[in-house]
């Protein structure tokens, strides 16, 4: 199937898709708030710029989007019908990138937890998860 947008449409649309105060992620921060947790955000000196950083735990919170970082569930395993080797190539790159800084944030004695786009639909089973995680 063709797309139905011209390629100067593409890129103005997808030029508008922000890499930092998503909507998930500002779901999730103001969830950590309202639990009395505090943290940073986006610290550019550690590796991948974790989302939310709890500087004294030595913990990161990534917030992921399912399709961009090629999470398991349904919208993370949809794939575009157009372009496919240019979004195969790019979801590939991302997963290489983000164990890469997973690895990278472990070895510097971070802990990391991703928190799934999906996984707002569940705000109670987040918020426990988030707590488990902060409190281990």
């Amino acid at each position: 199937m063709p797309d139905v947008l011209t390629p100067e449409q593409r890129s103005k649309t997808m030029s508008r898709i922000r890499s930092v105060d998503t909507k998930p992620e500002m779901t999730v921060r103001r969830m950590l708030h309202a639990l009395g947790y505090r943290y940073r955000l986006h610290v550019r000196d550690l590796p991948g710029t974790p989302d939310i950083v709890f500087t004294s735990r030595h913990k990161v919170v990534f917030v992921n989007g399912c399709f961009w970082h090629s999470h398991s569930c349904r919208w993370g395993q949809s794939t575009p019908a157009s372009n496919v080797d240019f979004w195969a190539n790019k979801r590939s790159i991302t997963l290489a990138r983000d164990l890469r800084n997973r690895e990278d944030l472990a070895t510097r004695g971070w802990r990391v937890h991703t928190v799934w786009e999906c996984e707002l639909r569940d705000s109670e089973k987040l918020e426990s998860t988030l707590i488990a995680f902060l409190e281990s």
